[in-house]
């Protein structure tokens, strides 16, 4: 089994997508385990500020069938892929880590870039997991958070989904 952890977030009815997000791994993947939601402003674009989290879970499933998991998910929520890359979206769920593998073939790039280079990824990964090495820097969750520059990216802690 493998441990996966996805970024989840949403600056569209953002509870509301975020459950649909939630909902939706937990009939795939069964049990999650999910950081505390972090509220940050739009990175990139004017928009709504979003609200992200990060969840863990075990499976089978190589990670070319999870991201393509991950599309019926963006789907159901509405997402569309056409226009810009940075813009307002429903849900917006990556996939960051699986176990120690580092691939980079289009679709699957892991780990994520993202996970070291914003608050609202890594935080909630060094909450989850801060003991996790990262596959490429050999250091953990938690040390690369202490050493973030949590300024240029603040979050917000809103509470916890079920």
């Amino acid at each position: 089994m493998a441990t996966v952890f996805l970024g989840l977030g949403s600056n569209i009815d953002p509870e509301d997508n975020l459950h649909l997000g939630i909902r939706e791994l937990r009939a795939r993947y069964g049990e999650l385990e999910l950081s505390a939601v972090y509220r940050s402003k739009a990175v990139g674009f004017e928009g709504d500020d979003f609200l992200n989290l990060v969840a863990r879970f075990e499976s089978n499933e190589l990670p070319q069938s999870i991201c393509e998991q991950i599309e019926l998910i963006h789907n159901l929520a509405g997402r569309e892929r056409e226009g810009q890359k940075w813009g307002s979206r429903p849900l917006d769920i990556d996939l960051l880590l699986y176990n120690d593998l580092v691939i980079d073939e289009k679709p699957v790039r892991i780990p994520r870039e993202d996970v070291l280079e914003y608050s609202f990824v890594l935080r909630p990964m060094a909450e989850l997991a801060p003991d996790l090495v990262h596959p490429v820097t050999g250091r953990t969750m938690l040390d690369h958070w202490q050493e973030f520059d949590a300024a240029c990216h603040p979050l917000d802690v809103v509470g916890v989904m079920l």
